[in-house]
């Protein structure tokens, strides 16, 4: 198992994007505290942890949505703070956990929203643009809905939307917050198929999941953390196993290879699997204050 943090390799860029001693927190609480982190390229990197544990503060670091006390986040050598706003958005698209739609605003018109980093005062709307707003709404399933208003639909439907408009944003490296928010588990394996494909088509993904097993089953690379912290990264057959689960999660349990794909699959044992005095993330935090 892998369990120490890697670090860029200095000298040279061997990844596109990199994070090196990353201080990340909100008002006077830190969240990451020297955290070094290298998404490997063309993969699908799926963060996981308990909640609370810094996985969605690191994938908006990434994005540039949160600014690190120290620390920087480098995409091909050069800090993302130097990077004007169209020209980090051609390179690097995010899916939010959370997000609003204009009021009265219709699917396409949001999708066709994924084309704005590649407008300028020279270059309007283009035949590109609107292959890439019509392959967006083919593969979520949405071409025939597109005339619909937004906020007219499910919350499964809304998340596919914003799936798409990330989709028509065409960039090489994707960021993804929970994507499989209210989505039921036939939609949540179609995005992750999805994903799959993106992903073998040469796009780098980076997606925090909650569920382990769809992790293993769909990731290239896993990031497991703890308390803002890596505790282990890499391939999900070298990463995932039963100590690893229970240092990150608070839970026992057997590990055995997944029938269908061969990729590893979390058994939890049966009565007295978690141990609450154990588990990390939100419960040990509320256990430290009230103790």
């Amino acid at each position: 198992m892998t369990t120490e943090s890697a670090s860029p390799v200095e000298g040279g860029v061997t990844d596109r994007l990199t994070g090196a001693g990353l201080d990340v927190g909100y008002d006077e609480r830190t969240i990451l505290a020297g955290l070094d982190v290298v998404i490997p390229d063309s993969s699908f990197t799926v963060i996981v942890g308990p909640n609370a544990c810094g996985k969605s503060t690191l994938l908006r670091t990434l994005s540039r949505l949160l600014t690190p006390h120290s620390g920087s986040v480098l995409l091909d050598g050069r800090d993302v703070k130097k990077f004007g706003g169209k020209e980090f958005a051609r390179e690097v698209g995010l899916l939010p956990q959370q997000s609003i739609a204009p009021e009265g605003i219709t699917i396409i018109d949001l999708v066709s929203r994924g084309r704005f980093p590649y407008q300028t005062m020279f270059r309007q709307w283009t035949d590109a643009d609107q292959d890439a707003v019509d392959f967006a709404l083919q593969v979520t399933r949405l071409t025939e809905l597109s005339q619909r208003p937004v906020q007219a639909l499910s919350g499964g439907q809304r998340q596919r939307v914003w799936i798409a408009m990330a989709l028509a944003q065409q960039t090489p490296i994707l960021l993804l917050d929970e994507p499989t928010t209210y989505l039921d588990l036939a939609h949540q394996i179609e995005v992750l198929e999805l994903c799959s494909t993106l992903n073998r088509s040469g796009t780098t993904l980076v997606a925090v999941l909650h569920d382990l097993n769809q992790a293993a089953r769909y990731a290239t690379h896993i990031i497991a953390m703890r308390s803002g912290e890596i505790i282990a990264q890499g391939p999900p057959a070298e990463v995932i196993d039963a100590d690893l689960v229970e240092r990150t999660f608070g839970v026992r349990s057997r590990i055995i290879e997944d029938p269908e794909t061969g990729t590893p699959l979390v058994i939890p044992l049966g009565d007295g699997a978690v141990s609450f005095d154990r588990v990390p993330g939100d419960t040990a935090i509320l256990r430290d204050s009230t103790s």
